[in-house]
């Protein structure tokens, strides 16, 4: 039990450093204009670039936390990141901040390592919320964006920068004191592990789901801080802390989100996030003041909060075996969901002079996804209803309302001998044994005509000719309106049960 806590503890702190680090040049773009001339494309560029590294990089990242663990994968992401922090710091132009800023993407990555470790140390029902509360780690934007302006106010920037090496170091030492070497590791080829899931259309949904709830979180990270300043003429440190509370709400909601997914049905989760997602895209669409502005962010930070932890329940629910693989691939696309939005607001923009069309997008886009989430949800439904039936012990046999074999079980095929192919579309008379005369079966049928249903014994043949006896129930499937649409019939093989009474009635 102390091991959960303290991994859980540590990744958690670990990847709010790795935010932290990943939100540095977006944080800071206010103060860095002041000595590096940049267009307001080149900002969103710059803002943008640590996004495109911290989402490719997911899927291997994700891959090798499953081989080597979360401690090795930690240590060499910290240690890698101080190169960019550090060339970021002596930064004077727009290519090297693209090049530090690219590179600061390995912060961003970071996220695959504790949502593919910490499951393994905690049951199917904890997953939501561990993945909820290590997803809040998420609090490191958040922090950078509020605290990074206030330092470099009194410091600079340059040296706010060079304050994050320490920081790396320090989490690096931490956590090869007390990083698990004793993680369980899974030593399969990425081949393997991608050929075994490309194809799973749960997989490209998840990433769908996931490229919106957490590209949204990600896209106004980034775009927030200079928007404010620039279209609302706020100060960079007030931009900055209203940045922060945005992000503050969505991380908090993180863990409620996965919280939720493993209390209730996480599909219906889903919808009510999409519905949100969908209202306040129309509102940011045509909010003239701050005031409304302010509401539709809020509403996209309590979506993107619950969505970001309820997907994460749903990826090791679906994918236990190839967690490392499609959580990787997951939040890939999850922070090119990030990615994209500025770029396309900050080309609207220039094109229309206002914003309106890039938030109808996203609304569009949520109501696409709430549509996914729908059939996704009578997807599972039926699903769980299929191998309910195919899993039970009792024979079972569905015809329409004329009697024509519709569909059987695989009970029904260990008992009677005929499989699937030889009885659909055929009557059920084909097990008749003979046993029962014509006065019989019409009894049967008048009874369900009336009551509903029959029950009773019955002798039937398997199709090796054999004879014998079952416990049959046959029942009428409506429809709203009332009309007969199937008859559905559950049967046991009681051959068995027939023995052991004759065996007592002659030793009595």
């Amino acid at each position: 039990m102390g091991r959960q806590k303290v991994q859980l503890s540590l990744q958690t702190g670990s990847l709010v450093v790795g935010f932290m680090v990943w939100v540095l040049l977006s944080s800071l773009m206010p103060n860095i204009r002041e000595d590096i001339a940049l267009t307001n494309s080149q900002v969103s560029l710059v803002t943008a670039i640590p996004v495109i590294l911290g989402s490719l990089l997911r899927v291997p990242i994700g891959f090798y936390t499953n081989r080597f663990g979360a401690r090795t994968i930690f240590i060499i992401s910290f240690l890698a990141l101080l190169f960019p922090v550090f060339f970021i710091s002596i930064a004077d132009s727009l290519s090297d901040l693209i090049i530090g800023g690219l590179f600061l993407g390995i912060g961003g990555a970071t996220f695959s390592i504790g949502v593919t470790s910490l499951p393994k140390y905690y049951p199917k029902e904890k997953h939501g919320l561990v993945n909820g509360i290590y997803g809040a780690g998420n609090i490191g934007t958040a922090i950078s964006t509020f605290a990074a302006p206030i330092l470099a106010a009194s410091l600079g920037w340059v040296t706010t920068v060079r304050i994050y090496l320490v920081l790396l170091l320090v989490f690096a030492v931490v956590n090869f004191i007390l990083g698990d070497r004793t993680e369980k590791k899974v030593h399969v080829s990425m081949i393997s592990q991608i050929k075994s899931v490309y194809r799973n259309q749960t997989l490209w949904f998840l990433s769908i789901f996931y490229f919106l709830t957490f590209g949204s979180f990600v896209a106004f990270t980034i775009y927030l801080p200079n928007f404010l300043v620039n279209h609302f003429g706020l100060d960079p440190v007030d931009a900055g802390l209203r940045t922060a509370g945005f992000i503050a709400l969505a991380t908090f909601l993180r863990p409620v989100g996965g919280w939720l997914g493993d209390k209730f049905n996480p599909f219906m989760i889903l919808m009510l996030v999409f519905l949100g997602l969908t209202f306040s895209g129309v509102l940011l669409s045509f909010s003239p003041t701050i005031q409304l502005y302010t509401i539709g962010t809020l509403t996209v930070a309590l979506c993107a909060g619950i969505g970001n932890g309820t997907v994460f329940k749903l990826v090791p629910l679906y994918f236990a075996k190839q967690a490392g693989i499609v959580n990787g691939i997951v939040s890939a696309m999850g922070g090119l969901g990030g990615f994209f939005p500025p770029l396309v607001l900050t080309t609207v923009f220039s094109l229309t002079g206002h914003y309106a069309i890039g938030f109808m997008a996203l609304s569009e886009f949520a109501l696409v996804s709430f549509v996914l989430v729908v059939w996704m949800y009578y997807q599972d439904k039926l699903s769980l209803e299929s191998k309910l039936i195919e899993s039970t012990a009792q024979g079972m046999m569905v015809t329409n309302k004329d009697g024509v074999i519709q569909k059987v079980n695989p009970a029904f095929s260990r008992v009677t001998g005929y499989s699937l192919e030889e009885v659909i579309g055929k009557r059920p008379n084909m097990l008749q044994s003979g046993h029962h005369n014509k006065t019989f079966y019409e009894a049967m049928w008048s009874n369900i005509q009336q009551e509903g249903y029959w029950q009773g014994e019955i002798w039937n043949k398997r199709k090796n000719g054999e004879v014998y006896p079952e416990l049959l129930t046959i029942s009428e499937v409506r429809n709203d309106v009332g009309e007969v649409k199937n008859y559905v019939g559950f049967f046991s093989d009681i051959t068995d049960s027939k023995i052991k009474n004759i065996n007592i009635v002659k030793e009595s």
